[in-house]
């Protein structure tokens, strides 16, 4: 696929930008805001890069799309396109044919679930910080914002905490690399990975997620062995990098305002505030939609099969509906603070009540402990753009 291609006829030229999201990493420190440069544009915009595709860049465009999949379907939603890979269900799939499957799903993220997962990531979170504070560094993402939700999700899924090493790499390269045949290799090796696993929940039914998933039913029938994958394709991918850089993020600011690092440990009331407010303002994955016919909208000639990319970083820093949407304000009403961390309509993110779990623990046990930390002067940030932003590495340092 050539890297760029010749702007269509459906395209004015005063929608053209030149921009490549993954190349973002690379130009600033702050993601979301080199994102948000795009605000200072059209409301909707067409870039070049990865085949072609537009962008929406506002809040009410955004949630138009999410929820209008008559027009704008999940049926693709990685940018660029990648036709050998497995189709995820139920991602790839619009309602009504979502609905059983997602209600399946579903099934995992129970209230009485939650609750006991959260408490794996509070006993996890302990010990991490634990054995982190004596010694005065650490490098974050690898020693605790990985291993936390990690650890959550493969006791979700009963699978081995020892099998991290192995798939934290490639759930990395699902979400993040532009190169759809390694996207694919990687896909295809933990489908191997899962395969054997797969074949134990057939053979000893389990009360875990991937036991649900492969034992499941929809509509009155089992699941065929292509969608007992394709689902467990996905939440493993999903499940293994947006929490760990959702933290990150939040690591990242609080090392470098010891303002709001106080305030949170003074009132840890605020802390429940504090995690929409981050979710709001570190937005992280940039998830697309296909057209599924020609459709004009707000004056555009959209065709069928072009992609909108719905960067949700954008949406929390719509100035439009957020006032002063860069500043991070623990002091904003709830029902003030309007993002799309976790999509909306048919296709909300499941597990958006246990991340949030996650967030608030990550807080509620770090700080306490370790109340003054500052990002290591001599080892400066790594930052990661693709399908999700996301934090590679953050060192960290603090008096002991």
């Amino acid at each position: 696929m050539p890297q760029t291609v010749a702007v269509p006829d459906n395209v004015p030229p005063e929608l053209v930008v030149d921009f490549d999201f993954y190349s973002l990493a690379g130009k600033a420190e702050d993601i979301q805001l080199a994102w948000a440069e795009l605000h200072k544009g059209p409301d909707i915009v067409w870039t070049p890069h990865y085949g072609g595709y537009w962008i929406a860049t506002r809040a009410a465009d955004i949630q138009v799309m999410q929820v209008d999949y008559e027009h704008f379907s999940h049926n693709e939603f990685d940018i660029p396109l990648n036709p050998d890979r497995v189709k995820s269900i139920p991602l790839s799939l619009d309602p009504p044919e979502h609905t059983p499957y997602r209600r399946l799903l579903m099934g995992g993220f129970m209230p009485k679930k939650v609750r006991q997962y959260s408490e794996v990531a509070r006993e996890t979170a302990q010990a991490l910080v634990a054995a982190l504070k004596p010694r005065g560094e650490c490098e974050f993402i690898d020693e605790f914002a990985k291993v936390l939700p990690i650890n959550v999700f493969l006791t979700m899924m009963g699978l081995p905490l020892d099998d991290r090493a192995f798939l934290l790499p490639r759930a990395e390269i699902a979400v993040r690399s532009n190169d759809v045949e390694l996207k694919t290799k990687t896909q295809m090796e933990l489908a191997g990975y899962l395969m054997g696993h797969i074949e134990d929940r057939k053979a000893n039914r389990r009360d875990d997620l991937l036991g649900m998933i492969v034992n499941g039913e929809v509509e009155e029938r089992p699941l065929t062995p292509h969608e007992i994958m394709a689902m467990s394709l996905l939440v493993l991918v999903g499940g293994l990098d947006t929490v760990a850089s959702q933290i990150g993020f939040v690591a990242h600011f609080l090392a470098k305002n010891p303002g709001h690092r106080r305030e949170l440990i003074e009132d840890p009331k605020l802390i429940q505030t504090a995690c929409e407010e981050f979710l709001r303002r570190y937005g992280l994955p940039n998830t697309a939609r296909q057209l599924t016919r020609d459709y004009d909208y707000k004056g555009i000639r959209f065709k069928k099969g072009d992609m909108v990319q719905m960067p949700k970083c954008l949406y929390g820093l719509d100035d439009r509906i957020n006032a002063d949407p860069t500043v991070v304000d623990f002091h904003r009403k709830p029902s003030e603070i309007k993002h799309a961390a976790f999509g909306s309509g048919p296709h909300i993110c499941p597990g958006n009540v246990l991340a949030r779990r996650e967030l608030i623990i990550f807080l509620e046990e770090w700080l306490p402990e370790i109340p003054d930390f500052e990002i290591d002067p001599d080892r400066p940030p790594v930052f990661a753009a693709g399908s999700v932003n996301g934090v590679d590495k953050l060192y960290l340092k603090w008096a002991v």
